[in-house]
């Protein structure tokens, strides 16, 4: 036995010295594999964004949104904590980095069906013999379970799916991340103007009462009739009515940053004064082909078409023989005291090929999932470049409007201002009546509150650019990602 396995390691040795030969056998181990070539599709989409407005001019120089770190494009310090603590503690990207962990367990799994696995076995068996008595054998050795030798990139292809299905969890963590500092943002955002609304409501209820006073008092001597005491009555229970909304829509802002940042927050991360400071910075448009390269969504959507891509060259293997083999080596023996004494060794190789001859269309039913599954994930990879192209250029629509919107508007508010001071300097002199002062200050406080709303969409459309266009996952060189992804 030992000379056999000298004589199978010497010609192994003199098939190595061969060029040829060893060509042949890395060929041969490497196998073949039934994997599609796989070749990025065509996006489904235009090659220039649509136009509305005057757009903005090309700068060379200026970095794409993806490659724009948080840091740089949030200018306001306060939300910079805000969102550094979010990255910290929010459960839903802790979840994402978990998931990576386990979808790397998994590769690894696949990627250790390609080696041989090695057991150390140690048995004994005692049982009545044939003459009488008793006999017993007793076994310790090396078993090397049943390894698959992988000729037609079975395995191979299970693999590579198993590491685009890795890198798609990556991907999914950077597009939890996006949409957790977009959150983060547009909450605190909607934080900043509740509090300029509730300002802005409270000192509208003190005029109202102020005049409520006043027509109360020209009631009470006859100058000013029911009506105009109704109407002046009616406007302050409105006011009243918008304070306690927007001191609830206050409590609901606090709620959701605590939530996104999975903390109680301090009183003065809280704190929105400034609201006329810059908080963001601008943000290059870019080409729509830049989203295959920035949008973590996109290039987590194609990642899965290439694990379903992986998982036809696995189909395909199925229909070709699979190639096995067991051995062992160790020593045998009646009695424990003989187990490692000379002539005891032996080894055993036992080599498998097994060729599906008629398995009822089971593996032609593997193949056409899985190419039913590769036009699933085709459709899903389209679609989530046709869903990126579509934010883009809802954002683009925004930044082309809502400046104008927001200048026309804060030019109306001024307008009312005026009128309202001019109404009621006129009836304060005896000149205008009741009800144009009270039309005045109704006027008045829709306009304002209509320039604070718009004032938020402009800057939320701000962060949904960034979103949109890929930035928000990028750290900055030397910071490395406390979410373990």
């Amino acid at each position: 036995m030992r000379k056999t396995l000298q004589t199978v390691t010497s010609r192994s040795g003199a098939l190595a010295r061969t060029p040829l030969a060893a060509a042949c056998a890395a060929l041969l181990l490497a196998g073949c594999s039934m994997m599609p070539v796989y070749e990025r599709p065509p996006a489904p989409v235009a090659t220039q964004w649509p136009t509305l407005g005057a757009a903005l001019p090309a700068d060379a120089t200026a970095r794409a949104a993806g490659d724009l770190p948080w840091q740089a494009f949030v200018v306001d310090a306060r939300l910079r904590t805000l969102i550094e603590q979010a990255l910290a503690g929010n459960r839903d990207l802790r979840m994402a980095a978990l998931a990576i962990e386990q979808a790397r367990a998994q590769y690894q799994i696949r990627s250790a069906d390609q080696t041989p696995t090695l057991n150390l076995a140690a048995a004994g068996n005692r049982q009545p013999a044939s003459g009488g008595g008793i006999s017993s054998t007793y076994t310790v050795g090396l078993a090397m379970a049943s390894w698959e030798i992988d000729f037609f990139g079975r395995i191979a292809s299970l693999k590579e799916a198993a590491l685009s299905q890795y890198l798609a969890t990556e991907e999914a963590r950077r597009a939890v991340q996006t949409s957790l500092i977009a959150s983060v943002a547009n909450a605190w955002l909607s934080l900043q103007a509740n509090d300029e609304l509730l300002a802005l409501t409270q000192r509208t209820l003190v005029t109202r009462e102020d005049s409520l006073r006043l027509v109360r008092l020209r009631f009470d001597q006859g100058v000013a009739s029911a009506l105009d005491l109704r109407q002046a009555e009616s406007l302050v229970a409105t006011a009243r009515v918008a304070l306690a909304q927007q001191q609830r829509l206050r409590a609901l802002d606090v709620n959701a940053l605590t939530l996104l940042t999975g903390q109680p927050l301090p009183a003065e991360l809280l704190d929105s004064q400034g609201g006329s400071d810059p908080l963001f910075a601008p943000v290059p448009e870019g080409l729509p082909s830049d989203l295959l390269a920035q949008r973590a969504d996109v290039r987590q959507a194609e990642q899965l078409l290439m694990a379903a891509n992986a998982s036809i060259g696995a189909a395909r293997a199925a229909f070709f023989p699979r190639i096995a083999l067991t051995a062992s080596a160790g020593t045998a023996s009646n009695a424990l005291s003989g187990l490692f004494k000379d002539g005891s060794w032996g080894w055993t190789l036992a080599p498998q090929a097994l060729l599906p001859i008629f398995d009822a269309g089971r593996n032609q039913a593997g193949l056409d999932s899985a190419l039913a599954g590769r036009e699933i994930a085709l459709a899903q990879y389209e679609k989530a470049i046709q869903t990126a192209f579509r934010e883009v250029s809802d954002a683009l629509a925004g930044r082309a409007t809502l400046g104008d919107q927001w200048q026309a508007q804060q030019a109306q508010a001024e307008a009312e201002a005026d009128r309202f001071r001019l109404a009621d300097l006129r009836y304060r002199n005896g000149v205008a009546s009741s009800l144009e002062v009270l039309d005045a200050q109704r006027a008045l406080f829709a306009s304002q509150q209509a320039l604070v709303q718009t004032r938020l969409a402009l800057r939320q459309n701000q962060v949904l650019l960034y979103k949109a266009l890929g930035g928000g996952w990028e750290l900055p060189p030397g910071q490395t990602d406390r979410t373990g992804g």
